[in-house]
């Protein structure tokens, strides 16, 4: 009987080794990965939809569909690209012709397949195992295709605050803070540069009055087919408002790059300045020239009096809110108004502003090509694309 009982206790030994060296590495792997979980740092984010999403902080691999200026921010916001693996064609053409690519060349080698337009590979999208995507909140079904594949999204977007460019960057910036804590002083730096900016130059234009505010007229697009401005409802209205003048299209009522136009028209307002966007490759010698079309500006105010101007193109095309705003902000009212502001140097005011809040030394070159864009500032860009 004795013999009988060591005879099972040995089996039963037998039988519990068995078991330990079969699921024993299974038990590691799962504390393993239970470790891994509770040392990554979660971060709840409220994005602009009101959708919650638990991303983990600092994360490695990011993709941004097509809220365009979006990848420059987080780029100079990081100071580095390598945090991106997906962009879209048309951020990447800004790149490519702007200065973003000069100074983080490695932006120029980040994947742009997954997307075409505004329609989203949602398989491409997956071979590049983002950690998160940031995408257009105003494409709700496309956020929804990303999570269904296992893919944390977060919904950015551009006009939520009715094409406040401050006010959007802001809110971007925000977003960007907590996805990336310890470069949140970058952001606040940012606002409070944008706050002093838009304060002083308010302070030097809130003495004129309605009649002796400058007419002011935005290209968005111009070509042989068609000539598209800002309305109330875009965002030529902001930058009219923040420099004191006065957006000449605001009677037209249609949202976002609706507003088409005509020369009759044009001719009817005879505004004061005219702004051309870098979405068109319209320069102000096409105006000068009337080598558009069978256009005739040659009675237009603001082309008698040379007061055409093409936008500044840095980190991206400077008419969406942007790393440039705050000080595309000043250049603009110095072109609107300049004796209110002939004491600042523009270019002065963009090599201490780049160096003070992103440690960015700027070359003389690179800031004379941020101020005179060409046409393939507007490679890339597809005028049907919401952005």
């Amino acid at each position: 009987m004795e013999r009988g009982n060591k005879f099972m206790k040995k089996k039963v030994l037998i039988l519990i080794t068995l078991v330990v060296c079969v699921f024993s590495p299974l038990f590691a792997n799962g504390a393993q990965e239970v470790s891994d979980n509770s040392s990554q740092e979660m971060v709840k984010i409220v994005d602009d939809n009101g959708d919650v999403s638990n991303v983990k902080i600092n994360p490695e691999r990011v993709v941004i569909t097509d809220i365009y200026p979006l990848a420059s921010v987080l780029t100079v916001f990081l100071d580095s690209a390598d945090t991106l693996v997906g962009i879209h064609p048309v951020s990447m053409s800004a790149a490519k012709n702007g200065l973003l690519g000069e100074l983080y060349p490695s932006i120029l080698d980040v994947d742009t397949s997954f997307m075409s337009g505004s329609d989203l590979n949602i398989e491409q999208l997956m071979l590049l195992k983002p950690d998160v995507v940031l995408y257009n909140a105003s494409k709700k079904a496309q956020g929804e295709m990303i999570r269904n594949a296992g893919i944390k999204a977060i919904g950015v977007s551009a006009v939520k605050w009715d094409y406040d460019v401050l006010k959007t960057y802001e809110k971007w910036a925000n977003i960007l803070s907590q996805l990336y804590p310890s470069h949140k002083a970058v952001s606040e730096k940012v606002d409070n540069y944008s706050i002093e900016t838009k304060k002083l130059i308010q302070n030097r234009v809130k003495n004129i009055s309605d009649e002796n505010k400058k007419d002011v007229l935005f290209l968005f697009n111009y070509d042989d087919k068609k000539i598209i401005t800002s309305g109330k409802h875009f965002f030529g209205q902001w930058w009219a408002n923040a420099v004191g003048a006065k957006n000449i299209a605001e009677e037209i009522k249609l949202d976002n790059a609706n507003a088409i136009i005509n020369m009759e028209q044009v001719y009817a307002w005879n505004p004061d300045l005219i702004f051309i966007t870098n979405f068109t490759p319209a320069l102000p010698q096409d105006l000068y020239n009337n080598s558009i079309s069978n256009d005739d500006w040659s009675n237009v105010k603001a082309v008698i009096n040379k007061d055409v101007y093409k936008l500044p193109l840095a980190s991206y095309r400077s008419y969406t809110p942007g790393v440039d705003t705050p000080i595309t902000l000043l250049w603009m009212a110095k072109k609107v108004y300049p004796k209110l502001f002939e004491d600042i140097d523009i270019e002065k005011e963009t090599l201490d502003y780049y160096k003070a809040l992103y440690d960015i030394v700027l070359s003389d070159d690179q800031i004379y090509t941020m101020y005179n864009s060409s046409r393939e500032a507007a490679n890339g860009y597809m005028p049907s694309v919401n952005k």
